[in-house]
């Protein structure tokens, strides 16, 4: 059959790759699906909205069985479907937690239940829910060190922090875990491992969902606003989306409405919060393909690296920038050096004769044109650093994927991550240079480039 070369054609084309691309296999056929729909039909759960597929780009997720629009209910899971402590205080957990001294955290609940719960294996009600969790995680505390090692620094220092917490969440509940061994034939310390629970702490971390607090006495102080949500956490994250979520006391249910329509048969999101990609890494072990609020971070010694080491009141003015909050999260973003990045180099870059204006410099104030080009020439050297130490990063992931086989999905988390903030470094440089024309009464950079290259990139 001869292809069509019109322009009707041409446009048909594009709708059907898009839409190939954008739909995802169903696998509500799959036995592991129908178990979970018979064991929520149990638990008055039937959904009509969705289904379960596998997507390209997201994995697996729920595809909208019919167009969904805007304030529309996507999901309303019923209480009874939810794992929360009220669950595990009901089971046969409930004498021992309450027993024991000092009181375990809810996390600890939590986590010992799923433990316990997946050990039971064919004799546990949660059998159909337990069989559709991932076998293993991708957050930091789960990677190899050698993966770990080429984090950008900030979140290196944060998966290290995580990796120590967990350590030690492990370690100090040992003594509770030895309590149950009356539940079990076995010798709980292989059934309580290090690995099994590091896999129910990343459960709960990566696919609670947020319940109003409740506050028990046969729990520790920290907060019990976790639940577990059966189904409902299929559903992916994406940046682009806004919902209201949240219980409702009415229906007794945990309802998800969308701010946004979603045509049949496409992937349906819900969005985690405005978080940035390491952040997105750290938390829940995936990366965000464009996401508007990924960002690079500049370190208090990245900051000063281009400075002169002469200047006698760098230490004054590091000083100042602290006790105003001007020294963490500044960053580089899609439209360029935050403001606040911006703000702290022109306080920075204060001559001697100029450094009583340094409240004026907070407010948002210009000083001279002087110190605006300064800052800005300064902003331009850190940004070409970090596209030049990301380049390099990058070169490195692609030699170990060659060698190491083994970590190769690891490798290529850490590469989506990079790539993702070289294209950010990449659209700082150009509004950078743009801001470096020659200074007028308002500065208003020529955006025509800029947008284009955004556009090629997003």
């Amino acid at each position: 059959m001869k292809m069509g070369r019109g322009r009707t054609s041409r446009i048909r084309r594009r709708k059907l790759f898009r839409s190939s691309v954008s739909r995802g296999v169903n696998e509500s056929y799959k036995p592991e699906f129908i178990e979970l729909k018979k064991w929520l039909k149990d638990r008055k759960f039937e959904d009509t909205n969705l289904i379960p597929a596998c997507f390209p780009g997201t994995g697996r997720g729920l595809m909208s069985k019919t167009s969904l629009q805007e304030g529309q209910v996507i999901i309303s899971l019923p209480e009874s479907c939810l794992l929360t402590t009220d669950t595990v205080i009901r089971s046969y957990l409930g004498a021992y937690i309450a027993k024991w001294r000092p009181p375990p955290s809810p996390l600890l609940a939590l986590c010992t239940f799923l433990v316990s719960e997946k050990h039971a294996g064919d004799q546990s009600v949660w059998k159909p829910y337990l069989e559709i969790l991932p076998k293993a995680y991708t957050c930091p505390v789960c990677l190899e060190p050698e993966v770990v090692n080429l984090f950008p620094k900030p979140l290196r220092a944060k998966a290290e922090e995580q990796r120590a917490r967990v350590r030690e969440f492990f370690s100090s509940s040992r003594g509770f875990f030895s309590s149950l061994q009356p539940l079990f034939s076995e010798a709980v310390g292989s059934i309580f491992s290090y690995r099994a629970l590091l896999w129910a702490w990343c459960t709960v971390n990566t696919r609670a969902v947020y319940v109003k607090p409740r506050r028990r006495r046969c729990f520790s102080a920290e907060p019990d606003s976790c639940a577990l949500a059966p189904y409902l956490d299929l559903l992916n994250h994406s940046p682009r989306v806004q919902v209201e979520a949240a219980f409702n006391e009415e229906t007794r249910c945990y309802e998800i409405r969308t701010a946004s329509s979603c045509r049949k048969h496409e992937e349906v999101f819900i969005c985690y919060g405005p978080h940035d990609n390491q952040r997105l890494l750290l938390e829940y072990g995936f990366v965000s393909i464009r996401n508007p609020h990924a960002c690079v971070y500049v370190s208090e010694d990245i900051l000063v690296k281009y400075l002169p080491s002469t200047d006698k009141q760098m230490n004054k003015k590091i000083s100042i920038l602290k006790d105003h909050d001007f020294i963490e999260n500044l960053t580089f973003g899609w439209d360029g050096p935050s403001w606040k990045l911006l703000t702290a180099l022109k306080l920075l870059c204060l001559e001697a004769e100029e450094f009583t204006c340094w409240k004026k410099i907070l407010l948002g104030e210009i000083i001279s044109d002087t110190n605006e080009k300064r800052s800005l020439d300064i902003a331009q050297k850190i940004c070409h650093y970090f596209i030049e130490e990301t380049n390099a990063v990058l070169q490195k992931v692609s030699h170990m994927k060659d060698e190491e086989v083994a970590s190769v999905n690891q490798l290529t988390l850490v590469e989506t991550l990079w790539t993702e903030e070289l294209k950010i470094l990449q659209a700082s440089a150009l509004i950078l240079n743009s801001l470096q024309t020659p200074f007028r009464d308002t500065v208003q950079p020529p955006r025509q480039g800029v947008e284009a290259f955004l556009s090629h990139i997003t």
